[in-house]
């Protein structure tokens, strides 16, 4: 395929599945469960953190993630006790643990008294056409308080040549907005211009048989050469195509 030919073929493939019947087998149904912005927010980085492996799993424990915080995540965060904490100990989700979580909800809680939220926090080292450097240094005030030195490893820095994907397609679901309402568009101070693609095993591999990739691994590296490869098709909104590759990898086979 010529270049006008692939544009073709890849927005027929997001036509197909960016659409709302994608949401049901995805976990990108937890947080549409909520109407209030922090809600939807808390919900979805918590979801987007556990998203690797079997994809019903990933729904399931994020359903119990949910569960543990009585339905109402942003509140939970904000005004839970010792208790409340207590009960996410044996929590698990492949190697993140209720340690892991309950560090979480007390960083999450610390990122809204303190730096005005995710969106803030995010927006705050933008760049023109990336949000590689603000997921880096988002990395670096989410673990201002004490921690665990193994937490650290659920959250990627692109500066260490992590693809990141969790985070990228978090912020996929805050910031893309579309007719079809699978992604949310709730943070307007970041624009989809800035967004790179969820890069997994999936999205790679069908990226490659495209030829929008030659790198072999899924780094940061890889992740710089899909992204530009996205932008040449479509400069304003070139995240859209994670749905393209997504769903001629799971649902196509291709």
């Amino acid at each position: 395929m010529n270049s006008a030919e692939l544009k073709s073929f890849l927005d027929e493939k997001v036509v197909l599945y960016n659409q709302s019947r994608f949401i049901e087998s995805d976990p990108i149904q937890i947080p549409h469960r909520y109407s209030l912005k922090e809600d939807i927010e808390i919900a979805a980085f918590l979801t987007a953190i556990i998203s690797w492996g079997n994809r019903k799993m990933i729904i399931s424990n994020a359903n119990k993630m949910m569960d543990f915080m009585g339905n109402s995540p942003y509140d939970f965060v904000m005004s839970h006790d010792v208790f409340q904490l207590e009960k996410l100990e044996n929590f698990v989700h492949r190697t993140f643990n209720g340690q892991d979580l309950q560090f979480f909800i007390k960083s999450l809680q610390h990122i809204y008294k303190n730096h005005k939220g995710l969106e803030a926090v995010f927006a705050k080292n933008q760049e023109t056409a990336s949000l590689q450097t603000s997921i880096s240094e988002f990395k670096k005030v989410f673990f201002e308080l004490p921690h665990l030195s193994r937490t650290q490893k659920h959250i990627s820095d692109p500066m260490n040549n992590s693809a990141a994907k969790r985070i990228n397609m978090f912020l996929r679901w805050m910031v893309r907005n579309d007719t079809a309402k699978v992604d949310f568009g709730i943070w307007e101070s970041l624009t989809p211009a800035q967004l790179s693609c969820p890069l997994d095993v999936h999205s790679g591999n069908v990226a490659r048989k495209l030829g929008l990739l030659t790198r072999k691994q899924n780094d940061a590296k890889a992740l710089l050469e899909l992204d530009t490869s996205l932008r040449k098709l479509d400069a304003t909104d070139p995240v859209k195509y994670d749905f393209a590759l997504f769903g001629l990898g799971v649902f196509e086979k291709f």
